[in-house]
């Protein structure tokens, strides 16, 4: 056999097994790799990880999985109570002490209030290894009938929130040499969700804005992971904007909706952050095929999305296909 039929025959079974693994996974190719032959989640032993939007969903069972890693955890978000449930939950789980877990109080939107958020986490850590950047609000609303105002409020929650925060922690992390920035964004920030204009932007910008951050400080020991889910089972839908401000959709998720479970999701973001990956899509098929298809064939990508139509892509983002 010839060196060029080597070469042809090589470049024909990788992109046979890639194909395999994008239509038989529930993640990126690179994450899969990561999880059967990288580093486990329990390397981040020991690390003080803050968590926003900690009280439900992902950001509920990213808690506990990271407690079970032996994490020391700050969680944050604004029900207190829901935090404290949480958190007792976490020790249950995960077998650490009390003091390794802070409970703290943060609204997103109230900028004031992080500089005082960041010093209490600093009082009782001395230092943050990780923010995961999780709070925020999914939406369910026609582009044209969505009010400014709900962009605006959109924008200050998912874009504004995230940049508030990450801005006074990373000068510490700087100072410090080392830290990790984790974004949960969406598969949203790679493809255009219709019915969720707003979000859809909103996850859009943070990614571009933390793209940028991550060049900047890349010879700074401090990395910027860029999480994007597709359908998993949480609470999104029931406190969702909608067109009209200050409303909540209040939808409820079909428990046969073939969305990934939310354990499984946390799990693989842990991954992602032990491995101190850049950028990881999870997702069930066929949403991980349409990234891939959108990421290397654009065009076609965008073209399948229109000769699908409106209901069709509206059933893969809620897991009714």
């Amino acid at each position: 056999m010839d060196l060029l039929t080597l070469i042809v025959w090589v470049v024909i079974i990788f992109n046979v097994v890639a194909i395999v693994m994008i239509l038989l996974g529930d993640a990126d190719i690179i994450l899969q790799i990561k999880e059967k032959f990288g580093k486990s989640v329990k390397c981040l032993a020991g690390q003080v990880v803050w968590i926003t939007g900690a009280s439900s969903g992902i950001g509920e069972e990213l808690a506990y999985e990271l407690a079970r890693a032996g994490c020391r955890l700050v969680l944050s978000a604004r029900r207190t109570n829901e935090l404290e449930r949480v958190k007792k939950e976490c020790m249950l789980r995960g077998s650490i002490k009390e003091e390794d877990i802070l409970v703290l109080k943060l609204d997103s939107i109230d900028f004031t209030s992080h500089k005082t958020a960041v010093d209490k986490v600093f009082k009782h850590f001395k230092h943050i290894d990780i923010l995961v950047n999780n709070a925020g609000r999914s939406q369910r609303a026609m582009w044209l009938k969505t009010s400014l105002q709900v962009d605006r409020d959109m924008l200050e929650l998912n874009v504004l929130g995230v940049l508030s925060l990450s801005k006074l922690v990373l000068p510490y992390m700087e100072k410090r040499g080392s830290g990790h920035i984790v974004n949960i964004s969406s598969v949203a920030g790679k493809l255009g969700a219709p019915m969720s204009g707003s979000y859809t932007g909103a996850k859009h910008a943070v990614q571009g804005w933390f793209d940028a951050l991550r060049v900047e400080i890349g010879d700074k020991n401090i990395h910027v992971t860029n999480v994007c889910p597709g359908p998993v089972f949480s609470n999104i839908l029931a406190v969702a904007f909608t067109e009209k401000e200050g409303e909540e959709f209040k939808g409820e998720m079909n428990p046969n909706e073939k969305r990934m479970k939310t354990d499984r999701c946390a799990y693989l973001i842990g991954v992602a952050i032990a491995n101190k990956m850049w950028e990881v899509w999870i997702t069930k098929n066929p949403v991980l095929f349409l990234c891939y298809a959108n990421q290397y064939t654009p065009n076609l990508s965008k073209w399948i999305s229109g000769k699908l139509g409106l209901k069709a892509i509206q059933k893969l983002r809620e897991g009714q296909h």
